[in-house]
């Protein structure tokens, strides 16, 4: 117990001596996410509006498909990613196998079918509401998908935030894309998987503080987001 304690005094440390390691790491972590979380949101978005307002042959098996990816274990994501990517696969010349780049790539494959589902509900539920209304002015799927998209955008920044949220706690993919490599790609989740491992829990336990505060800050900015939706047109 007392070890434990020590370990945590120490990480606390860490985090307010600004400890060059720590906060290397973090700041990698958060941009990579961003970035991540920008490329998915841009892909998702306006895959699930037309999901949510176009009708057409294999769109309930689509959603079922956009639903079941939001179980897909991430380190089946890696996997796949890691075969496209290595000197063997399709993309192997490209050089991208544990660099940053992957890591964007395999986080950005796990945002994308959160945003998709979740847009999808939030635009067919507006739909429904706005649907006779936009047929009657003759408006198109395109206007449609745009004018809808404006008109939830705040809740669909709450999406956007849970894509984030969803890169940033990912472990298993970055793990096998990115191999951990110190300045490079060693980001807050596989640090702390590794030095745990290791048996450095100062650091394990600092990275995890940030990174339950990252997650709580994320949770908190949707919720307050909400809020203000609502009041705002209420």
């Amino acid at each position: 117990m007392f070890e434990i304690l020590s370990s945590f005094e120490i990480a606390l440390g860490l985090i307010t001596h600004a400890d060059a390691e720590l906060w290397g790491i973090v700041w990698l972590s958060i941009e990579l996410s961003v970035v991540a979380a920008v490329i998915g949101g841009a892909m998702g978005l306006p895959l699930g509006a037309i999901v949510g307002i176009a009708r057409f042959p294999g769109r309930r098996a689509l959603i079922v498909v956009l639903n079941a990816m939001l179980g897909l274990p991430s380190v089946v994501v890696g996997l796949v990613f890691y075969l496209l990517l290595s000197r063997a696969g399709p993309l192997g010349e490209w050089g991208l196998l544990f660099t940053p780049k992957a890591i964007v790539i395999a986080q950005a494959a796990l945002v994308v079918p959160i945003v998709a589902a979740l847009t999808r509900q939030v635009i067919e539920d507006a739909w429904a509401e706005y649907a006779e209304q936009m047929r009657s002015l003759g408006v198109g799927t395109a206007r449609a998908v745009r004018t809808l998209l404006w008109d939830t955008r705040f809740t669909l920044f709450t999406v956007g935030l849970a894509g984030f949220g969803r890169a940033a706690s990912e472990v298993g993919a970055v793990m096998v894309v990115g191999g951990n490599i110190d300045g490079v790609t060693r980001v807050m989740t596989t640090a702390i998987a590794l030095e745990t491992s290791k048996g450095d829990l100062p650091l394990a336990l600092g990275l995890g503080v940030i990174l339950i505060g990252i997650v709580l800050a994320v949770n908190a900015a949707a919720y307050g987001i909400r809020e203000w939706s609502a009041r705002r047109h209420g």
